[in-house]
């Protein structure tokens, strides 16, 4: 390998992003991915960028959401995640969804086929101290690299709880209580109006199924784990207990829909199922995150109406993930400070997310790049939502309450807009419309082409 060498250490969506990104910039990369020769709890094969959670990047909406503007920014920048992602997309209302098993194989294959990526089955245990490298690996970081890396930064690795949601087979589904709709019908096509599967409840057919997750045996985690849990995947048991009706008004809340089969009858909760791969064959249960036992999972499954003969393609789960306390210890430019010719990015990092993870990616392949052709790139506007994550993570945020985070408008700097906040589409398009011009002036200052 040349001194043009950039090595990646984990193959997930922030790895593949940012190999896709370095070897179009011609560099040549090294891809370092464990699997399959050592396995972890979420993951199924040895493919690159597969996906262990949830199959949906979540809004699309590049003038109304943050995460959809991060999709509209990624796809500016030739992003590799994002065009197997609209390549392999399934009808999800306004979400973008994908079908797992294509979207990683085509990812994989793209990578492996060109000729200046290597990836190589090996787990990396230390960080190097020569060569430039870019350490990728997730929140499912081994235990010897977690290690390493906190031997490295002289701080203690933070660590939080994840949960995995179930997935049904469609054919057990009973479409005789289960109806095909969008939450308001939203959606451009008959697909999309009628993207997820649900599953109604009455009052008392509700309060059982509270009753019965609080009394379901769950997961206990061994003494002394005292990680808590990210607020955007809380499995349904913790929702649970935080409130009777806090599931009626999250994941199961009923509004925007309407019974096909009893149009004349309101539901007074609704589970909703979105379908998880092409065929049609595989449903996820939305929201649906849960540490119960398996065992229990299929008891209190079977209450939800619709649910009682389903068979599952898998079942929840729970697992530890770890970030570092990356205010503390990467600059600006995702450099470890401790030392600087290694960069994090993705999960381990702190943001959350599938796309905040290709997308910080992304920005550290950039970076390298730079560095590689003895240039520096100017800081990422903290007015795009790349730039809002990376200060984000650089500086931003306040080490001691550090946590997970997803982007989100809060990260942005305020826009000035007459009408204050009670406008909130307009205030939302202000970001919105700040920030693609912003983004597509610091692609346009790079000299390093990135076809």
């Amino acid at each position: 390998m040349s001194d043009k060498t950039l090595h990646i250490v984990g193959g997930g969506m922030a790895g593949s992003e940012a190999a896709w990104q370095a070897a179009q910039a011609g560099l040549d990369v090294v891809i370092h991915e464990m699997r399959p020769k050592v396995e972890t709890f979420a993951h199924q094969t040895g493919k690159l960028a597969e996906m262990v959670c949830s199959n949906s990047f979540r809004s699309d909406d590049s003038e109304q959401n943050a995460v959809g503007l991060l999709h509209w920014e990624m796809r500016e920048a030739g992003s590799l995640i994002m065009a197997s992602a609209d390549k392999h997309r399934l009808p999800a209302g306004g979400a973008l969804a994908v079908d797992r098993e294509p979207f990683s194989q085509y990812v994989t294959d793209t990578l492996r086929a060109l000729p200046n990526v290597t990836v190589v089955d090996e787990e990396i245990t230390a960080l190097p101290t020569d060569g430039h490298w870019l350490f990728t690996t997730g929140p499912l970081t081994s235990p010897a690299l977690g290690q390493a890396i906190q031997d490295i930064s002289g701080a203690d690795r933070l660590a939080f709880f994840d949960a995995i949601a179930p997935i049904v087979y469609a054919e057990s589904i009973d479409m005789d209580v289960v109806w095909a709709q969008s939450r308001y019908d939203k959606g451009e096509t008959e697909d999309e109006r009628k993207a997820y599967l649900n599953c109604p409840m009455n009052k008392d057919q509700y309060e059982a199924f509270i009753d019965a997750l609080l009394a379901a045996d769950k997961t206990e985690f061994h003494e002394g784990e005292t990680a808590g849990y990210f607020d955007g995947c809380l499995p349904i048991e913790v929702m649970a207990e935080r409130g009777r009706e806090t599931l009626r008004h999250g994941p199961m809340k009923p509004i925007g829909l309407t019974n096909a089969h009893k149009p004349e009858e309101k539901a007074y909760a609704v589970v909703q199922l979105r379908r998880d791969n092409a065929l049609g064959t595989l449903y996820n249960i939305v929201g649906f995150q849960t540490k119960m036992k398996y065992g229990a999972q299929k008891e209190v499954f079977a209450m939800i109406p619709g649910l009682e003969n389903a068979s599952f393609a898998r079942l929840g789960g729970i697992h530890r993930n770890t970030f570092m306390n990356s205010p503390t210890l990467l600059d600006g430019e995702m450099r470890l400070r401790a030392r600087p010719n290694i960069r994090f990015a993705g999960q381990v990092t702190g943001v959350e997310g599938y796309v905040e993870s290709a997308a910080m990616g992304l920005l550290a392949a950039r970076f390298a790049i730079a560095e590689l052709a003895g240039e520096t790139l100017p800081p990422v506007p903290e007015t795009t939502a790349m730039g809002a994550l990376v200060t984000h993570i650089s500086g931003g945020a306040e080490a001691k309450t550090f946590q997970p985070m997803n982007v989100n408008f809060g990260l942005f700097p305020p826009v000035d807009l007459k009408g204050g906040r009670k406008n909130r589409p307009a205030r939302y398009k202000a970001y919105t419309d700040r920030a693609k011009e912003a983004w597509g002036n610091w692609l346009a200052a790079q000299s390093v082409e990135v076809a």
